[in-house]
């Protein structure tokens, strides 16, 4: 209620389990809009945190859409916990997984591209929407060179491939993985081990794709079989290409337009982590 108070002019008066609004039309109307929405997420279970509140409030405030946002639940976690869209960009992220085979994910860090296209992933895989996952990214940056790194294949790529065992981590228990992965229904590989393959009932997902060539990019997507889907994801400040051409960076103006390719680009104002993230980003988006 504090939060609110300070974020509109309206006069806001509760008497138990009633609230009266009281002001200019426009700030009543965004008012009563506010409380419809925490009513919502309420009801799904979510009890709205001061961050979500302050959110909330600045969607509102710029007349911008909030369906979804913090109601719409994509997979629970193995300890009970919700797995939620927290912004509008991810609402539109999860939506776009839904209605298209292939989605590429662009933005910063923290905005939940991985962490979301995992659990998808696993919520398609436990429905049996999907045989399989499969989940690669570019081992080396600039040009994986496996060879050089010590161990068999495993070891040569588990470094790389730590942020997506993070994630799928919180979505099953890790005797759960060992068991999916023993039976190739979870695999993880470097993407040089994509070339040749065609992937069918599967939900695929390209992590830091910014890092992959335009050759690369090409290969990959040609990969894509029947009954399947693939999730790219990538932020193109943080290309380490040495040239810095990245795939990623050039796909878009290859692909638009194409019918069952959704692009969903996510901001600074889709980080979901500590409040300091989204402000580095800001800073450094000045810098630039």
């Amino acid at each position: 209620m504090k939060e609110i108070e300070k974020a509109f002019p309206a006069r806001i008066i509760a008497r138990g389990e009633t609230i009266r609004i009281e002001g200019a039309a426009k700030e009543v109307e965004q008012v009563r809009s506010l409380f419809e929405k925490l009513l919502d997420i309420i009801e799904s279970n979510h009890i709205p945190s001061p961050a979500d509140v302050r959110y909330l409030i600045s969607r509102i405030k710029g007349n911008e859409n909030v369906d979804g946002v913090l109601s719409d639940v994509v997979r629970v976690t193995h300890w009970g916990e919700e797995i939620r869209a927290k912004t509008a960009g991810q609402h539109r992220y999860i939506e776009a997984i839904r209605g298209n085979d292939i989605v590429f994910s662009i933005g910063p860090a923290g905005t939940g591209k991985t962490y979301l296209a995992v659990a998808m992933a696993i919520d398609y895989l436990k429905r049996e929407k999907v045989k399989r996952i499969i989940l690669t990214r570019p081992a080396v940056e600039a040009g994986e060179e496996l060879g050089f790194l010590p161990g068999d294949i495993q070891a040569k790529v588990s470094p790389y491939l730590r942020p997506l065992y993070d994630a799928i981590f919180d979505m099953i228990p890790a005797k759960e993985f060992e068991k999916l992965n023993e039976h190739g229904r979870i695999e993880m590989a470097p993407l040089a081990f994509m070339r040749g393959r065609t992937l069918n009932n599967s939900f695929v997902i390209l992590d830091e794709a910014q890092n992959t060539t335009s050759i690369q990019m090409k290969m990959f997507l040609t990969r894509l079989g029947f009954h399947s889907k693939v999730v790219i994801t990538g932020d193109i400040t943080q290309i380490d290409l040495e040239d810095g051409a990245s795939g990623l960076a050039a796909v878009r103006s290859i692909l638009s337009g194409v019918k069952g390719i959704s692009f969903v680009a996510l901001d600074k104002t889709d980080v979901v982590r500590h409040p300091l993230v989204a402000r580095i980003i800001e800073a450094y988006e000045k810098c630039s």
